[in-house]
C-alpha cells in the first residue's frame, strides 16, 4: 500500500477523495457549467505518490490544498498535485461517462509530507513551475468550503483515519513537462507550513 508522510510519521491512505470545480476561475478556463451540487470524485490507494511523473498520455496538473482525515476531522495539510488526463477526462464528459480513467490512474496523485495546521479559513496554495507563479488560491475563493466539504462527503462515505482530501483547483492549470521543476506549498496567511519540490521525471 502506498503511504504518505504527516509530521515525519508514515499513514497509509485507504482512499483519496476530490472534489472538482471548486473555484469559479478553474471552471470558467476549462469552459464547465458551474455545478449545481458539490463535484466528487475518488482516487485509489495506488494513486499515491511522492514523485512527479510523465505519462504516455498527455498529463495535466492540478495544485490543490489537501487534507489528512484523523477521527472524522481534518488533522493535517499538505500540498497537492491532482493529474488528470485532460483529453481523456474531456472525451468522457462529452459521453456522460465516469472519470476514472483521467483521474484515478497510477501515481497521479502527488504529495508533500502533511503538517498540523490552526486556522482553516487563512490556508492557501501556491504553484511555481520553473520559478513562475502559475497557480494561487486559498480558501476564501471556495464555492465549497473545507468543512462542508467533509460533512457533506460523510453523508454518505465513511473516513478511515489516514484518508485524505483534495479540496480543488485555483485558475491557472496545465500540461505537465518532462525536466519541469515544480514547487508547491501552503500557507496559513503570510506563514510558510509546507512546500515540496519535484523535477519531472
Amino acid at each position: 500500500m502506498k503511504s504518505v508522510v504527516c509530521n515525519k510519521k508514515e499513514i497509509v491512505p485507504s482512499k483519496v477523495v476530490c472534489i472538482g470545480r471548486n473555484f469559479v476561475e478553474h471552471i470558467e478556463e476549462l469552459g464547465n457549467e458551474m455545478p449545481s451540487s458539490m463535484v466528487i470524485f475518488l482516487k485509489p490507494n495506488s494513486s499515491v505518490t511522492n514523485k512527479l511523473y510523465t505519462q504516455e498520455d498527455e498529463v495535466h496538473y492540478e495544485a490543490e490544498i489537501s487534507f489528512l482525515v484523523k477521527d472524522g476531522k481534518y488533522g493535517a495539510v499538505g500540498f497537492g498535485l491532482d493529474l488528470t488526463k485532460r483529453e481523456i477526462q474531456s472525451k468522457l464528459k462529452k459521453k456522460g461517462l465516469p472519470w476514472e480513467r483521467a483521474k484515478a490512474f497510477d501515481n497521479s496523485a502527488v504529495f508533500s509530507e502533511f503538517v498540523s495546521f490552526e486556522k482553516l479559513d487563512l490556508l492557501h496554495v501556491k504553484l511555481y513551475i520553473n520559478n513562475k507563479l502559475v497557480q494561487d488560491g486559498g480558501v476564501e475563493l471556495m464555492i465549497y468550503k473545507p468543512n462542508e466539504i467533509l460533512n457533506e462527503i460523510k453523508t454518505f462515505m465513511s473516513f478511515e483515519d489516514g484518508d485524505i482530501v483534495m479540496s480543488g483547483t485555483p485558475k491557472g492549470v496545465g500540461k505537465v513537462k518532462n525536466g519541469d521543476k515544480f514547487l508547491g506549498q501552503i500557507f496559513e496567511g503570510d506563514k510558510l507550513l509546507v512546500q515540496s519540490e519535484w523535477i519531472v521525471d
